[in-house]
């Protein structure tokens, strides 16, 4: 199973520096599990990259897993307690890992900025931007979170 989780890991970069953006990447590693479009998925996490629009809030990884979660365990039943109370407990677990191994679910922490965002405007990708962002670990490391807690594939 190292190998698998290798994989993912491998591929959630891949889609980063393809251009996609975290939670593009993150929630595109998972499309075929979770039997939706990449077109559909990388759509709806568009908006998420940067911590919301770019405004370095949640960050973009921690919103692909939150994304994939939603998409294998969440329902639209809205009087289903205890699949909510389901749901936001696995939640919660996705980020305490997260923050455990990246010591924050807050873009502009993990990029270690002052302020957040003041720009809606995307960087351009160039060998400079990949060296000095974190953000291609930070996406494999979601993509493996996503893999081992909610598609159980383990070491």
């Amino acid at each position: 199973m190292a190998e698998e989780i290798n994989k993912i890991r491998e591929q959630a970069t891949e889609h980063f520096k393809n251009g996609y953006n975290c939670a593009q990447s993150v929630a595109l590693t998972f499309a075929d599990r979770l039997n939706i479009s990449q077109d559909t998925l990388a759509s709806l996490a568009q908006p998420f990259g940067g911590g919301v629009c770019r405004m370095r809030e949640i960050c973009g990884a921690v919103s692909g897993m939150m994304i994939c979660h939603g998409l294998k365990n969440g329902n639209n039943n809205p009087s289903d307690k205890k699949n909510k109370d389901n749901v936001y407990t696995t939640g919660q677990d996705l980020c305490n890992e997260f923050i455990k191994q990246n010591g924050s679910i807050i873009c502009k922490e993990l990029l270690g900025l002052k302020k957040k965002g003041d720009s809606p405007i995307s960087s351009e990708r160039t060998k400079e931007y990949y060296q000095k962002r974190p953000c291609a670990q930070i996406v494999a490391d979601a993509a493996e979170i996503v893999a081992r807690k909610i598609f159980f594939i383990e070491n």
